[in-house]
């Protein structure tokens, strides 16, 4: 491990790439603690301390701790995931989306530029739930209400989290583009990471049954993901020779990967995004507030239930979206290639939709599992609220995830720089 980071190191243009996306996230760890104008800190910090198993504590999870500064982060980048989900579930059902997916780089720009549009409105619309959340609850000793704001305070909060939101799109975008790795998914794994420290504090003053189960359930959680996220199924590929010119080409067979896990850890994302989305609402009608507190608790069997299933159905819909049997048949007929004992065409196409079809349950239902079980046994065994939270199946499962695909590009970079090299020296 630490002989590939020092070869990964001396690459310079990977180099490049590393200080490039550590600059980004330390302009993200700093604007994360720097407070919205007209807030009181320490009230919303004093508020959300009892918080911790609430969705609000999960939302605080994902922003970095930047929700209970009430940061101009504060909303982080899940406006954005959620912008995402939308759009990609209208895609299925609009012919008009549907057309611009097809078209390629175009399409995807323009999908891109209605998913900044839609981000901008909900980021506005959850930065104003919060507003009127914070203003309606009261402080712990019940003498005033957590923010005290009028309409020209109002404005200027829900207009300063909006821009905050809309810059740390433009920085996962930036580390996409001249970084590594995913930049929203980045942004995400570093808001968790940043927890750690606090998780650790609160596991080394627990009980025996917290210092015991902790490390053991971490261990095997971490072990499990990196275990399934790697699991590939490999389908045998024949290409034919042909005559091009005067010069035979192609020939030889390789294999197509198809992962048994291979929507990652969008669904995690997705499934997490969407079930935020209903208590931030429920700021706007305070009347389902009650049914909302009691059914929207991470910790609560009905919210790990909707959870689970949400996180089949992304798995199963993203992977569509991902890889297409139709297109990579079409693909493979055009190339002169062919799966053995199976006709190219249709034939084809239909024998990878079972295969992916088989592949992606077991894959579906891990990731619902692992989302659900650590979360049930950091309630069974009473571990603090913080290490049940950072110990969620959800967190864990983004941060392993993020992790390798992280690795697995700088992997891909070395090896494009070693092909480089190769082809100079000859």
């Amino acid at each position: 491990m630490l002989t590939w980071l020092t070869n990964a190191w001396r690459v310079p243009e990977l180099r490049r790439r590393v200080l490039f996306t550590a600059l980004v996230l330390g302009v993200y760890r700093f604007g994360s603690w720097m407070p919205a104008p007209g807030i009181d800190s320490n009230a919303i910090k004093t508020y959300f301390s009892q918080q911790g198993g609430t969705v609000l504590g999960l939302l605080n999870l994902f922003s970095g701790s930047a929700l209970s500064r009430f940061s101009i982060f504060a909303l982080g980048i899940m406006p954005y995931v959620t912008a995402s989900i939308i759009l990609q579930l209208l895609a299925v059902v609009v012919p008009k989306l549907e057309a611009l997916q097809k078209e390629g780089e175009a399409g995807y720009a323009k999908i891109n530029q209605y998913t900044r549009y839609l981000t901008i409105a909900l980021a506005a619309l959850q930065s104003l739930g919060y507003v009127l959340l914070f203003t309606r609850s009261s402080t712990s000793n019940g003498t005033g209400h957590v923010l005290n704001t009028n309409a020209g305070r109002i404005v200027l909060i829900v207009v300063t989290l909006t821009a905050g939101t809309a810059l740390l799109m433009w920085m996962g975008e930036l580390i996409t583009k001249r970084g590594v790795g995913n930049g929203i998914s980045i942004l995400i794994f570093a808001s968790i990471i940043a927890d750690a420290p606090t998780t650790i504090r609160a596991w080394s003053t627990g009980g025996p049954t917290t210092k015991l189960f902790y490390p053991i359930l971490f261990v095997a959680v971490v072990v499990a993901v990196v275990f399934v996220q790697e699991g590939q199924r490999r389908i045998p590929v024949q290409y034919a020779r042909r005559m091009v010119g005067r010069r035979m080409t192609g020939g030889g067979s390789t294999y197509m990967p198809l992962r048994v896990n291979m929507a990652g850890v969008i669904p995690i994302i997705f499934a997490a995004a969407l079930l935020a989305f209903p208590p931030t609402i429920a700021q706007f009608f305070p009347k389902t507030q009650p049914w909302i507190n009691r059914n929207f608790q991470p910790h609560q069997w009905s919210y790990l239930g909707t959870e689970a299933v949400l996180i089949i159905v992304f798995t199963y819909f993203y992977t569509a979206v991902q890889f297409n049997p139709v297109d990579q048949a079409d693909n493979l007929r055009k190339y002169g290639g062919y799966i053995p004992g199976i006709r190219p065409g249709p034939p084809t196409a239909q024998y990878l939709d079972r295969v992916l079809s088989r592949l992606t349950l077991p894959g579906a239902f891990f990731l619902a599992f692992i989302a659900v079980f650590p979360t049930y046994i950091g309630t069974y065994f009473n571990l603090p609220t913080t290490s049940r939270t950072f110990l969620g199946g959800t967190s864990l499962l983004i941060m392993v995830g993020v992790a390798l695909d992280t690795m697995r590009q700088m992997e891909s970079q070395m090896m494009m720089r070693s092909y480089e090299g190769f082809l100079d020296r000859k």
